[in-house]
């Protein structure tokens, strides 16, 4: 059967890959979000070590996939300002794959587990309210949870990211991972480049955060109060 003429159309194809993509990345965070819930009521305080153990190649999996955030934002089918999105992603990307996939020790700590609370809230969240938008749904509650909801749990996410970073310098250092010697007697040593990311970081939240609360302004209308003149 021919499909309606409307669906061949560049910007219906597009709709369409965004939702399908959408939908993917709000299942795959579900599921992580309900695996966590399910194991904490069966297994309790066992369950949070075992966090990455149990999910996090899911996890890994969809953080790599929203790479391809970046590529859409860059050819135009996603509107989005590069630069923010791109420190966001490159954050969780650092922070799973170099700190906590590298060292099996902090892999059990139970910053990972909270790390991956507040990723999860804030994506399911997020891929919701973008997955209806693509085909013209909006609902006022989920526009202004989308707008707000990163308010106070992204500058927690930073904290936690940090703490991460801070639990895993004693692992760098004694096992000397990433670390390494250069030509004429130079050398990187990995703990040195994690503190420096680790200042970095709260750079990059500022700005992020300065851009997301200007992204809600204009979104829901809200905007600063002026001062009376005296």
């Amino acid at each position: 059967m021919a499909l309606p003429q409307a669906w061949l159309q560049p910007r219906y194809r597009k709709n369409a890959y965004l939702f399908i993509y959408y939908l993917i990345q709000f299942c795959g965070h579900s599921w992580i979000l309900t695996n966590m819930t399910a194991r904490f009521f069966s297994f309790g305080k066992d369950s949070v070590v075992d966090t990455f153990y149990a999910i996090g190649l899911v996890m890994q999996l969809c953080q790599s996939i929203s790479l391809l955030e970046l590529l859409h934002i860059y050819v135009g089918i996603e509107s989005n300002h590069l630069l923010p999105r791109f420190l966001q992603l490159t954050e969780r990307i650092i922070i799973l794959f170099v700190v906590i996939t590298s060292q099996e020790e902090v892999q059990e700590k139970y910053v990972v587990c909270v790390l991956f609370i507040f990723w999860n809230l804030l994506d399911m969240v997020r891929y919701t309210y973008s997955m209806l938008s693509v085909i013209g749904i909006s609902y006022a509650v989920l526009t202004w949870l989308s707008q707000t909801l990163w308010m106070p749990i992204y500058p927690l996410c930073v904290l936690a990211e940090a703490f991460a970073i801070y639990q895993s310098l004693p692992y760098f250092e004694s096992f000397g991972t990433y670390s390494t010697k250069l030509p004429f007697d130079l050398s990187i040593y990995f703990p040195y480049v994690l503190k420096i990311y680790l200042m970095m970081l709260f750079i990059g939240m500022y700005f992020t955060y300065s851009h997301l609360y200007s992204e809600r302004r204009d979104v829901l209308g809200v905007f600063p109060i002026p001062k009376k003149k005296m």
